[in-house]
């Protein structure tokens, strides 16, 4: 089954949103017993191995150039030029990856607005990410293009590596997602805060991160 990244804005009243404004929520914990246990081993892998060096913030750059200054395929080129990076590191096969053009969205009751950033295929271990907005079609952001790669290479991480073959967004999925974004990026990390929620689930407090200090990278 695969695993989508739907973030939602909140709302069509503001169509700019930072990063720290989008609603990050957990799933649900299954109700098969079965399922249990690697949900909740998920939730409890807060760390992620990362390299000593610097090859996969060197290829990261590689990725900002071509939103910069090539095409959607030398975009897509670049991206897969990373997860070879990412995979030989991580000893896992390579996810086949698409850059697609604007991303899906969907608006609820209410004027809830959502959009598919990125999305993982367990089963055929294909990476789609989209390259610009859903409504004014403008080209994303590097940061929001690279967390979402992140993000959908935690997912074939968590197939591969950690057999979570179900990939829950757990917190320890966002975790994780952030220690490895944060060092491809060369960026402060901060501890995630998180609100429990009604239905056993979790969102991410960016108004509590805003305010806190930052921690040591890995």
């Amino acid at each position: 089954m695969p695993t989508f990244c739907w973030i939602g804005s909140g709302g069509l009243a503001h169509p700019r949103h930072s990063a720290e404004n989008l609603t990050v929520l957990t799933d649900r914990p299954p109700r098969k017993q079965a399922l249990i246990t690697k949900f909740v081993e998920s939730d409890q892998l807060t760390v992620l191995e990362l390299p000593h060096d610097d090859r996969l913030r060197i290829s990261a750059m590689s990725i900002e150039s071509a939103m910069k200054d090539g095409t959607r395929a030398a975009v897509q080129r670049a991206c897969a030029e990373f997860l070879t990076v990412a995979t030989e590191f991580y000893g896992v096969p390579k996810p086949d990856v698409r850059a697609l053009a604007s991303r899906p969205f969907r608006v609820r009751e209410g004027g809830w607005a959502t959009e598919l950033f990125g999305d993982y295929s367990p089963t055929t271990g294909l990476i789609r990410i989209w390259t610009r907005t859903a409504v004014r079609k403008q080209v994303t952001s590097f940061g929001t293009f690279l967390s979402t790669l992140c993000h959908e290479f935690c997912h074939h991480l968590d197939c591969q590596r950690f057999g979570f073959r179900q990939s829950p967004h757990t917190r320890g999925f966002y975790e994780r997602t952030a220690v490895l974004y944060h060092h491809v990026r060369g960026t402060p990390i901060k501890p995630l805060v998180w609100l429990r929620v009604p239905g056993k689930r979790w969102r991410i407090d960016w108004r509590r991160i805003r305010s806190a200090p930052n921690k040591q990278s890995p």
